[in-house]
């Protein structure tokens, strides 16, 4: 399993905690390039999953949880390979993070709600009938 197509749902492999039920997929080059920048918030249980080892702050009108993950092991789940919480907008950027193949915003708050850390494993789970 790669990434994930269109909307999918990201859940605590261990706990089955769901972090994200409406996790969109940045699959093309214009929606990564876009991410959160023009949104004003993220909704309860919303979430962006972008295959990049970095992001940026700038041009943000919120805080957002970055929860850095590997790729897809045989099985489908992820480790979680670093884990930022509450980014304030506007304040630069963070850099690569070693073992990332992707990141996934959350909405602030979302890390220390769920209790995820570096180590944990996460799936993420194309929800049926959605594509890109």
């Amino acid at each position: 399993m790669s990434e994930p197509a269109g909307r999918s749902v990201l859940v605590d492999a261990a706990s089955g905690a769901v972090l994200a039920d409406h996790l969109h997929v940045a699959s093309s080059f214009w929606a990564r390039f876009r991410g959160l920048m023009g949104r004003s918030s993220l909704g309860a249980g919303e979430g962006l999953y972008l295959r990049t080892a970095s992001i940026h702050m700038f041009f943000m009108r919120f805080p957002i949880d970055a929860l850095f993950v590997a790729r897809a092991d045989p099985d489908g789940t992820r480790s979680v390979v670093g884990v930022h919480p509450s980014l304030p907008p506007w304040r630069g950027l963070v850099l690569p993070v070693r073992g990332a193949e992707g990141v996934v915003e959350l909405p602030a708050g979302t890390l220390a709600r769920t209790g995820v850390a570096v180590g944990d494993r996460v799936r993420l789970d194309a929800q049926a009938g959605v594509r890109a």
